[in-house]
């Protein structure tokens, strides 16, 4: 039996920019909003065993994946701010694996993550839904990438990256046998 890493890495495909209709801006923030529980639900009843195993080989723990979440998130909730707030502005790039290695998101409790996740995700939901349908058009530069993203595939994508996580996290679980 082979294993398609690439699947284990993209469990639910990579990620593609498609068009966003005004109309699709509630439903992902819906999804925005949802996640939190999603994630907590997922790991709910997981011993530090099972935090500290990887979904893949070479992959990041599941603990490791629950500290990403809010690192990422917090991230993606500052450039929505800077770019409603200033004129393209230039965001700040980060190193995500290098976090990652940090010793709190490698061994802390993941407590602290979901609790910080729930909190981030109800204040960029409440932003999130004072935007007009124009906000969405708005852009920030991504200086390491070399372009411009507009707000409304920026929405999308972090839609696209919580789903990836989570089945990062219940795909682990699945292949693993775990409750």
């Amino acid at each position: 039996m082979s294993i398609d890493l690439e699947k284990l890495r993209f469990p639910i495909g990579k990620f593609k920019i498609e068009p966003i209709q005004e109309e699709d801006y509630p439903m992902l923030i819906d999804q925005i909003e949802a996640l939190p529980g999603k994630i907590r639900s997922a790991v709910a009843g997981l011993t530090d065993e099972q935090l500290d195993t990887p979904y893949r080989e070479g992959g990041w723990t599941l603990r490791q994946v629950v500290h990403h979440l809010p690192d990422s998130h917090l991230n993606a909730y500052m450039r929505f701010k800077l770019a409603i707030t200033e004129d393209t502005p230039i965001i700040k790039p980060y190193e995500e694996g290098l976090w990652a290695e940090c010793k709190e998101a490698k061994y802390g409790p993941v407590k602290d993550s979901l609790d910080l996740l729930d909190s981030l995700h109800r204040r960029w939901v409440a932003f999130l839904r004072t935007l007009k349908p124009e906000d969405f058009l708005r852009k920030y530069y991504h200086p390491a990438q070399e372009k411009d993203y507009v707000l409304s595939s920026v929405l999308s994508m972090y839609v696209w990256h919580g789903k990836h996580h989570l089945a990062h996290i219940t795909e682990t679980k699945e292949t693993n046998g775990w409750k």
